[in-house]
């Protein structure tokens, strides 16, 4: 990668605030260091390309972010107290919500911060922190997914050998391994990225410190093609192989329904595995999108806009996915309330 001289970003910038700024640090930098610097400092552009969309994208976020947090406490609360719900489908479904408020929490105050109108500055120390922390969430995310898959499949599939199948034991041990799984992934991932050297000038159009944005920084050159591909592989590993999980699951699943004689249990089958398809769905497809194509051509400005939905709009969706047509959650929701409501009344 060639780094563009100042002249070259004053014409790239022209007419943008924010990249404006960068410019300026630039030319402080230049004539200080005789165009080096010992600093690394990102600048995130975030959405300051779209002034006028930014305070509706800060109202959207904050919605969402709340949603978040409210929709998956109440499913913990709900796991947690309600007997009922002390089954393997509820127990992955704690870890997911979990997962979902961490990999959220991680983004939404820089994010917040970004909307309000200037652009965000990050130490590398905070840049590598952040991407850290939400490649390891949304990776055992992708791992959770498919353990759910299995469990799904298992209920469908073998349910008479089911309570044998899904034994607590097992349970911790594949939700254990999704989380193990996401920080192995993401410390590999960030440990390769830190040992890049990243051209200036550091300023990436996006709103979080996301790997595919970060790596259109990285030079040329020193047996940087072979750390660019061992990347690519782990994270082709971390979304294809839960990925073939799920369509083997489902493919059980499917040969199952079809054996069924009966329309109640087709239904019951489906309305089991139907909630937890979308939510596939909904953060695979966007998730693939944005990590599973060649840096060259990773186009920033719309990855953007992918990577705002499945970190912010699908966490604030799953809680409503599992609940609207689940009547165990409903049941147990209104008897927690209800018994709320009774122990006040007797007060």
């Amino acid at each position: 990668m060639v780094t563009p001289t100042i002249t070259e970003v004053e014409q790239l910038t022209e007419g943008h605030p924010a990249e404006n700024e960068i410019l300026n640090q630039l030319k402080i930098k230049s004539s200080n260091h005789g165009n080096h610097s010992t600093e690394e400092r990102f600048l995130l552009l975030g959405f300051s390309d779209w002034p006028s969309l930014q305070p509706v994208l800060f109202v959207l976020v904050l919605l969402c972010y709340l949603l978040t947090l409210m929709g998956n406490s109440a499913l913990v609360l709900l796991a947690v107290r309600e007997p009922r719900l002390h089954t393997p489908m509820y127990y992955f479904l704690c870890h997911l919500a979990l997962v979902d408020t961490g990999f959220t929490t991680s983004v939404v105050p820089s994010l917040l911060a970004n909307l309000r109108g200037r652009a965000l500055r990050l130490e590398r120390g905070g840049c590598l922190a952040q991407l850290c922390a939400s490649l390891a969430l949304g990776s055992a995310e992708c791992v959770l997914l498919a353990v759910m898959a299995l469990d799904r499949a298992a209920a469908v599939c073998r349910p008479l050998r089911y309570a044998g199948l899904a034994s607590p034991r097992l349970c911790h041990a594949l939700a254990g391994a999704a989380w193990l799984g996401g920080l192995t992934n993401s410390a590999a991932q960030t440990a390769l990225l830190a040992a890049r050297p990243l051209c200036a000038p550091r300023w990436v159009d996006h709103f979080i410190c996301e790997l595919p944005a970060l790596l259109q920084l990285a030079c040329d050159g020193g047996g940087q093609d072979s750390t660019e591909r061992q990347m690519f592989a782990a994270r082709v590993f971390i979304l294809l192989v839960p990925s073939a999980v799920i369509l083997a699951s489902y493919g059980s699943v499917a040969r199952a329904v079809w054996g069924m004689r009966t329309r109640g249990s087709r239904r019951k089958a489906v309305g089991t595995c139907g909630s937890h398809l979308t939510a596939v769905c909904l953060f695979y497809g966007s998730a693939i999108y944005a990590y599973l194509q060649p840096v060259h051509n990773y186009n920033q400005r719309r990855g953007k806009f992918i990577s705002l939905f499945y970190t912010v709009v699908t966490p604030a969706l799953n809680p409503l996915i599992y609940t609207l047509r689940n009547k165990e959650v409903k049941g147990a929701a209104r008897r927690l309330l209800g018994g709320v409501g009774g122990g006040q009344d007797a007060q």
